[in-house]
């Protein structure tokens, strides 16, 4: 067994080899059992623990030969992925690190729940294991119950095949095209080079208030039916309602300090017993890139609309989620992924959580309201969304201390928290934010002004326009 510091070289080796080797790799796989998909690639991934930062998850199904998920020196552990809908399993590929299992099972389930076994070994030896199996689910894991070494258990890749009951990706109810798609990009796996001054940040803020409070409409989950969702916080534009489009968002008005900056931005609302708890003044809205190559990132396409986290989270899903940044903090006491007991008087209860910023080029918004939309992997956008958009990342900040036994989400628990995001930023401003902030390397207000960097100018004037 190498090192941690030998593994994490080969962890960040040069990108455009390894990914070559990736895609050799699963192009192999695939031809071989042309009769079956690859069902987890780019999948939604948890796993029971992780070694550290730069081994999540979500490597393990990212198509990439260079990442890898590695868990905590324990067993048991697990590593589950969501094919996104019932399917019946034929075969699981799994290509281990030299950390492999050496006793583990795979099994699958409907709900992520109950789980059945229709694999089991405890004489595995590592290396590439091709599996056939026979088996049907939404959920797929690996458990592993004996580790073959000292070390965790580490995958480079995961990979269930099969059918799957959901319907292709090729349009109809759900399915907002982009128009025109954004077509030929491949992700970059470059390195953007050091800069005197080092740039440090590559992001701007937006800044807005509450527009709308405690109204029960959705218009992404639940379009054209008013009080059909839980009551939602608005900031943003100031007509949002059941009803909106792209059009209404951008013939209304704003609560954000720029002016073209007409999107929609909402959230559950927070309640101390049954009382609404609104942040109050500006929040901060976060721009940023979430890849490496922070030079690479474009502006969001108009109507561009997604959902961030899910109502219907556990608290695992909700503390390994690739956007849970810090979760509930008040005070001292961070990192909460339920509420607090308690808050020191006269402190305000944050929660940070950050989007996914890899856009498939194809659909402004899917049936599931995620899949045209990915998490970075190490840094790079996977393949299958392959266009670098802003990573956004919410601040909230909520005035409430004290007994916490009564706050709860108007979805649920604190783990229940997420977001709609339904981009209406005047194209021109967005543009100009992006090009001058994110790919210009800076730490920008909403002015787009960079105040350890003066000499670098503002994109917007005094009024938050364009000059």
């Amino acid at each position: 067994m190498r090192s941690g510091k030998s593994r994490l070289r080969r962890l960040v080796a040069p990108l455009g080899v390894a990914a070559v080797v990736g895609s050799l790799l699963v192009a192999g796989v695939q031809s071989a059992h042309a009769a079956d998909s690859l069902l987890s690639q780019g999948r939604p991934a948890l796993a029971s623990s992780l070694e550290n930062g730069e081994s999540p998850a979500a490597a393990a199904v990212d198509g990439r030969a260079d990442t890898r998920w590695g868990s905590q020196w324990a067993d048991p552990q697990w590593l589950r992925v969501d094919l996104g809908a019932t399917a019946t399993v034929t075969q699981v590929v799994l290509q281990w690190e030299a950390a492999y299992a050496r006793a583990f099972q795979v099994q699958t389930s409907p709900d992520g729940n109950a789980w059945t076994t229709i694999y089991s070994t405890t004489t595995a030896t590592g290396g590439t294991q091709t599996l056939a199996v026979s088996g049907s689910g939404r959920y797929v894991r690996m458990y592993g119950t004996q580790r073959g070494t000292g070390y965790g258990y580490s995958l480079y890749e995961f990979k269930v095949y099969g059918t799957s009951s959901a319907p292709p990706p090729t349009g109809g109810a759900g399915y907002v095209l982009a128009n025109p798609p954004v077509t030929g990009v491949v992700p970059s796996t470059a390195t953007p080079p050091a800069t005197n001054p080092p740039t440090t940040h590559h992001e701007f803020q937006a800044n807005c208030s509450v527009s709308r409070s405690n109204l029960p409409d959705d218009p992404i989950v639940f379009p054209n039916l008013p009080g059909a969702s839980h009551s939602h916080t608005f900031m943003g534009n100031t007509t949002t309602n059941a009803a909106t489009t792209l059009a209404s968002l951008n013939a209304g008005g704003t609560s954000c300090i720029t002016p073209g900056d007409k999107t929609g931005y909402w959230m559950p609302t927070l309640l101390n017993g049954d009382t609404a708890v609104q942040p109050v003044g500006r929040q901060v809205i976060y721009y940023k890139s979430g890849v490496i190559d922070y030079r690479s990132v474009r502006p969001s396409p108009p109507g561009l609309r997604y959902v961030v986290g899910s109502p219907a989270a556990t608290l695992d899903e909700f503390k390994n989620a690739p956007g849970a940044v810090e979760g509930w903090e008040c005070g001292d006491s961070v990192r909460n992924w339920d509420f607090p007991g308690s808050c020191p008087a006269g402190t305000q209860l944050n929660i940070r959580y950050q989007a996914p910023s890899c856009w498939d080029g194809i659909y402004l918004d899917t049936p599931d309201h995620k899949s045209h939309m990915a998490y970075p992997t190490v840094g790079v956008c996977p393949a299958s969304h392959p266009v670098a958009v802003p990573m956004i990342e919410f601040k909230m900040a909520f005035p409430v201390s004290g007994n916490m036994s009564n706050v709860r989400l108007s979805s649920g628990r604190a783990y229940s928290f997420h977001y709609d995001f339904y981009n209406a930023w005047d194209a021109p401003t967005l543009n100009a934010l992006v090009n001058h902030c994110i790919r210009g390397g800076l730490q920008c207000d909403p002015r787009g002004f960079d105040q350890y960097k003066p000499d670098r100018g503002a994109a917007l004037n005094e009024n938050y326009v364009l000059p």
